[in-house]
C-alpha cells in the first residue's frame, strides 16, 4: 500500500463542515490501496463538537497529534461570542462592534494566513522527525487553515516528497477577506503566499469550478475539481413532516437573509388562507438575530421553529423527513464558487431542493443536473414564488415525489475513488 500523510485541522471530535471531506476520504482509502496517516492538532480549538463523527474514525489508522497553540483561546477572553464566530470562519460586515474589528484587524494582519500560523514550524520539525523514521510517499494538506499548505511547501522541499493542496475553500477570493481590514502589506503577503503554495505543490485539488479557474490564472500546475459529497447512510427514509415544512439546515447569519424568500412566503399566506396553517420553517442551527426579525416583520411569527446546532445523524433525518429543503447563499460575486457541503446531503435526502444564490453560482448546475429541485437568483422573485405554489399544491394533493438522478457520482467512496486517481497519478 502507498503511505499517504494526511494534514488537516479539524477532526473528530469536530462539528461542522470541515471535518467530514477527510474523515469520509480516509474511511475509504484502504479500500482502494492507501495507507493513510493523519496528523492534527492535540490540543484544537473547535468552535463546533460533534460527538458522532468520532466513531466513524477507522481504528486501523494511525493519527498523529502535535500540540498547538491557539490565539483564539486568548481572544475569547475579549467576546467568546465573537471569537467563536470568527474562529469558525463566521465573518459578517453589519453592525460590527469596536471588539469585531479590532479582533479582524488583529486576525488579518498579524496572523498571515491564518491564526494557527503558530503551529507551523512545530509541525514541520515533528513530522520531518516522523517520517525519517517512517517512510510516505505523498503529503496532503486541507485548507481552510490555508496555514496547513505552508507545513506541506516545507516538507516537499526539505524531504523532496509529492505534496497535494487541497481547498476546500478559497483564499485570497473566499467573500470574508475583504473584511479582514487588511492594511497593504498585509494583502500583498497574502496573495504572495497563495501564490507561492498553488505553484509549489503537485496538484491543487479544489472544491468548485469557479475556484479552478481563478486558481488557473495564478500558476501552471493541475488544477483538479473535486466536490465534497455525501455519506451513504444507515438511517431509514423517515415519515415525512405532515406540516409543509421547509427545512434550513446549518449556519443562517445576517448576510444570507433571503429576505426575497421571507416575502414571498408572506404573500402565499395573504393569498392561501390554509397556507399560514400548513407552512413550517425549520432552522437546524445557528440563526442571527436578523433573520429572526425578517421573520417577524414578514409575519412569519407562527411559521418557524429553531431547534439549534444538532448531530450530524440528527440533521440527516430533519432532512429526510422535510417536504422542502431550502440552501441560501450570499447574493455576492464572490460567493459564485461556493457549493455548501449540505447540498450533497441535500441531493441524498431526495427532497426537492429550493436554492437561492448568486447569477452564475457553480451549486445551480448540480442542482440542474441531478434534477433536485430549482435553483434562483435574487432577481426571479416571480419564478421562485411560482416553484414554492406548485410544490404546496403537490403537498396538498397527492404529495411531493421527487425524481433525482445521477447523484451517485457524488457520494464519498466515488469521489474517493478520484481522489486516489490524482494522488496515484503523481
Amino acid at each position: 500500500m502507498k503511505r499517504v500523510l494526511i494534514i488537516t485541522y479539524y477532526w473528530p471530535p469536530s462539528g461542522g463542515p470541515g471535518v467530514q471531506r477527510w474523515l469520509q476520504f480516509v474511511k475509504y482509502f484502504k479500500e482502494f490501496g492507501i495507507e493513510p496517516v493523519v496528523y492534527v492538532p492535540e490540543n484544537p480549538h473547535y468552535p463546533i463538537l460533534d460527538s458522532s463523527f468520532s466513531s466513524e474514525v477507522p481504528v486501523d489508522i494511525e493519527v498523529l497529534k502535535h500540540k498547538i497553540i491557539e490565539p483564539y483561546r486568548f481572544a475569547g477572553l475579549l467576546s467568546k461570542r465573537k471569537t467563536k464566530q470568527i474562529s469558525s470562519g463566521i465573518i459578517t460586515s453589519k453592525k460590527s462592534s469596536f471588539i469585531e474589528k479590532l479582533l479582524l484587524f488583529i486576525r488579518g494582519n498579524f496572523f498571515i494566513p491564518d491564526a494557527r500560523v503558530g503551529w507551523v514550524k512545530p509541525s514541520v520539525q515533528f513530522l520531518q522527525n516522523y517520517i525519517s523514521k517512517n517512510p510516505v510517499e505523498v503529503i496532503i494538506t486541507s485548507g481552510p487553515p490555508h496555514s496547513l499548505h505552508l507545513i506541506g511547501m516545507q516538507l516537499k522541499e526539505a524531504l523532496n516528497l509529492k505534496w497535494i493542496a487541497d481547498f476546500r475553500d478559497p483564499w485570497t477570493t473566499i467573500h470574508y477577506h475583504k473584511s479582514l481590514r487588511l492594511i497593504a502589506g498585509s494583502e500583498k503577503k497574502h496573495r504572495q503566499l497563495e501564490s507561492k503554495v498553488l505553484n509549489e505543490a503537485n496538484i491543487v485539488i479544489v472544491t468548485s469550478p469557479t475556484t479552478k479557474k481563478e486558481f488557473e490564472l495564478i500558476t501552471t500546475r493541475p488544477v483538479k475539481v473535486i466536490t465534497n459529497g455525501f455519506a451513504q447512510s444507515e438511517i431509514k427514509k423517515p415519515t415525512l413532516d405532515s406540516s409543509f415544512s421547509i427545512a434550513h439546515i446549518g449556519s443562517l447569519l445576517s448576510d444570507r437573509n433571503p429576505n426575497i424568500f421571507w416575502k414571498i412566503l408572506s404573500e402565499i399566506i395573504v393569498e392561501i388562507p390554509s397556507f399560514k396553517k400548513d407552512l413550517m420553517i425549520k432552522f437546524a442551527g445557528v440563526i442571527s438575530d436578523e433573520v429572526i426579525e425578517s421573520l417577524m416583520k414578514y409575519g412569519l411569527s407562527e411559521n418557524y421553529s429553531i431547534i439549534g446546532y444538532v448531530l450530524h445523524s440528527e440533521a440527516l433525518q430533519l432532512q429526510k423527513s422535510a417536504q422542502v429543503l431550502l440552501l441560501v447563499e450570499i447574493d455576492s460575486r464572490e460567493t459564485r464558487s461556493i457549493i455548501p457541503g449540505k447540498l450533497f446531503e441535500y441531493l441524498a435526502a431526495r427532497r426537492p431542493i429550493i436554492g437561492l444564490g448568486p447569477i452564475g453560482s457553480d451549486f445551480e448546475g448540480i442542482i440542474k443536473e441531478t434534477k433536485s429541485g430549482k435553483f434562483f437568483n435574487y432577481d426571479q422573485k416571480e419564478e421562485l414564488k411560482k416553484y414554492i405554489l406548485d410544490l404546496y399544491n403537490q403537498y396538498k394533493s397527492a404529495g411531493i415525489n421527487i425524481s433525482s438522478e445521477g447523484i451517485e457520482k457524488y457520494s464519498r467512496r466515488e469521489l474517493t475513488r478520484q481522489m486516489v486517481g490524482h494522488i496515484n497519478n503523481l
